[in-house]
């Protein structure tokens, strides 16, 4: 059989990322992005890197991405992650994010245990009509988050969770090959 060689594109190195922590899926990563108004100017804080899948993919769309990561061999991970995908715009941080100094974001996406104990710091260093994004693995962390935002001057958008279907196409037969449900819930929010 023949063969054709594709040079690798930005998607098939992140395919191939070292993992530690569970990341996002990309069907989530791109409701993140549609929903944040993310653009070339956006400052973007991110908390909980993981392996720093979110904060890279946000990296391709914004100005700046600030990622703070406690977990020291989470953080050596992401850390070698931005290094093998030569990205320049990420700032990797080894710190809690309740140690957070830096203001002025664009974009907040929190990707932590119980984001509710840290809100309002996160809350001043956003700008106004600027938009949170909670990535939460339940609805009972759901729930406890969106009760603590009504004293942080942030409105709660909307929670949705994506899905996505591929299907396998043969002749005149199609049959989907996997579904994938529930990854976590996003939760969108707005400061005002």
């Amino acid at each position: 059989k023949a063969f054709k060689v594709l040079d690798l594109n930005f998607l098939d190195k992140l395919n191939v990322i070292k993992r530690g922590p569970q990341i996002p899926l990309s069907k989530d990563i791109a409701s993140i992005i549609y929903y944040s108004n993310v653009n070339k100017d956006s400052r973007v804080l991110d908390a909980g890197s993981g392996s720093g899948f979110l904060a890279i993919n946000l990296a391709r769309f914004a100005k700046e991405v600030i990622t703070y990561e406690k977990n020291k061999h989470a953080y050596e991970i992401v850390k070698e992650n931005i290094k093998d995908l030569e990205l320049k715009n990420i700032k990797l941080i080894n710190k809690d994010i309740s140690e957070l100094t830096e203001k002025d974001f664009d974009l907040v996406t929190l990707d932590l245990l119980e984001p509710e104990k840290v809100i309002d710091k996160i809350s001043s260093s956003l700008n106004s009509n600027r938009t949170l994004i909670a990535y939460l693995p339940n609805l009972t962390q759901v729930y406890d988050f969106k009760k603590s935002l009504k004293d942080n001057n942030l409105i709660h958008l909307k929670t949705l969770e994506t899905i996505e279907r591929e299907w396998d196409i043969f002749k005149r037969i199609a049959k989907p090959i996997n579904t994938s449900t529930h990854s976590g819930f996003i939760v969108i929010c707005r400061k005002l």
